[in-house]
């Protein structure tokens, strides 16, 4: 546990080479939510791998609601920077899922610098499949996910509430990073999976063709949101390959 920003954040750091994977978890993410991902890539490049609960989330300290429509940004412009300072972290990988990689794109189309960006599942504008989603997951709430939820987030209510009541404002319709693209000259590896419950592969298209650097798009037939789940060889394979062709 560290402290950056005014907050705990609940931190695993494991040693490998330079540069660093760092991973970025998605809305609802922790930690332990990752699962094995991280330890997978890992093994599969050699990497130091850092993985932390942002604030708000897992047992990094609590973030009541409401929460700005501003709050990836925050993470991605002050959070994050002040993490990788601490670590003595100057040009990592970025991996990041769902918020995650808007989180990555924001962080690196700020001019901060990366040796790539890994993107699975990522958001750069709103969607009206984005906004059934989460709407979806609303009203699975009280009855499935919370239970489900409360073994990874100390402050459950807080997580849930913040992420769902921010995605669900009139105010986030307008929410778009497509800007941060242009500026970005880092490799990038584009994933999602075609049954991707909370957006369409026009997230994919958009980053393709927006960023300034050399981009891959991969598709994964048959996977919904959470590509670190399930059968991941095919993910760590592509992020692996990607690591060790373009990352460096």
């Amino acid at each position: 546990m560290i402290e950056v920003d005014g907050a705990g954040i609940d931190l695993r750091d494991l040693p490998g080479t330079e540069p660093p994977a760092v991973f970025l978890h998605e809305g609802l993410g922790s930690i332990e939510l990752w699962r094995s991902f991280p330890d997978d890539v890992r093994a599969a490049t050699g990497r130091r791998a850092i993985v932390f609960s942002r604030p708000g989330y897992g047992h990094s300290t609590p973030v009541p609601p409401p929460w700005p429509v501003s709050y990836m940004h925050h993470q991605a412009l002050v959070v994050l920077p002040a993490l990788l300072s601490r670590l003595g972290v100057t040009r990592p990988v970025l991996v990041g899922h769902s918020d995650g990689a808007s989180i990555a794109v924001i962080h690196a189309g700020a001019g901060h610098a990366v040796a790539g960006l890994v993107l699975m599942a990522p958001h750069v504008f709103v969607e009206e499949q984005s906004i059934a989603g989460i709407e979806a997951a609303r009203d699975a709430y009280e009855s499935s996910l919370r239970p489900r939820l409360a073994k990874y987030h100390d402050d459950v209510d807080s997580t849930f509430w913040g992420w769902n009541g921010v995605w669900l404002s009139p105010e986030f319709r307008r929410w778009n990073i497509e800007s941060s693209l242009r500026t970005i000259d880092a490799p990038v590896l584009a994933m999602q999976g075609d049954g991707d419950e909370y957006g369409t592969l026009a997230q994919l298209d958009a980053i393709v063709t927006g960023v300034a650097s050399r981009a891959e798009r991969v598709v994964l037939a048959g996977r919904g949101h959470a590509l670190h789940l399930g059968d991941t060889a095919p993910v760590v394979d592509a992020v692996a390959a990607f690591v060790s062709r373009r990352a460096s």
